[in-house]
């Protein structure tokens, strides 16, 4: 059974998700090549993987997709099917490599960076498959290069980010009370 106070975080880490998920499909794409998002929404999903599992993760980033697509209209469009896909995608590869990381002792090795990068091009990737499905052609895999490139700066800066949010829950005490 699942505590209040932690189904409690679970929505509001969802309710922030969704935010930035719309937020960032207001703002003009900062980067000259198409597709290139920051990928703000992917923040949360990595905070939930430290924070709590796998399990609570994927059902925030599921919850995000579906959700955000509702409030902005773009649910079962193509737009939803590129998210949700690069959505998933980055999720399961972040718990890969933050499960191995701790298992195999190699936590230094994954730094939140090194998460969120991965995170990035595996979202961008997740994109890309599902694009190529949607079109019936594998061509649209000339652009993985172009996406992967991308990933890094989104995914330093959603990393750098989400670095500086631990530091604060740290600092006011409210990092304790997030993990139930």
């Amino acid at each position: 059974m699942i505590s209040t106070r932690k189904l409690t975080t679970i929505a509001v880490l969802v309710a922030l998700a969704i935010v930035l998920h719309l937020f960032e499909a207001l703002i003009p794409i900062p980067f000259p090549i198409p597709g290139v998002k920051l990928g703000l929404a992917n923040i949360v999903t990595l905070l939930a993987l430290v924070l709590f599992d796998f399990k609570t993760a994927l059902t925030i980033a599921f919850m995000r997709t579906v959700l955000g697509s509702l409030l902005s209209g773009t649910l079962f469009n193509i737009a939803f099917f590129l998210s949700f896909s690069g959505a998933i995608a980055a999720t399961c590869v972040m718990a890969i490599l933050l499960y191995f990381g701790k298992s195999l002792k190699f936590h230094s090795r994954f730094s939140l960076l090194g998460l969120s990068v991965a995170g990035a091009a595996a979202h961008n990737l997740g994109q890309l498959a599902m694009a190529a499905l949607l079109i019936k052609h594998t061509g649209i895999f000339y652009y993985l290069p172009i996406m992967l490139l991308s990933s890094v700066p989104t995914g330093i800066l959603t990393g750098l980010l989400l670095r500086e949010l631990l530091k604060y829950l740290k600092a006011s005490g409210q990092l304790d009370e997030i993990s139930c």
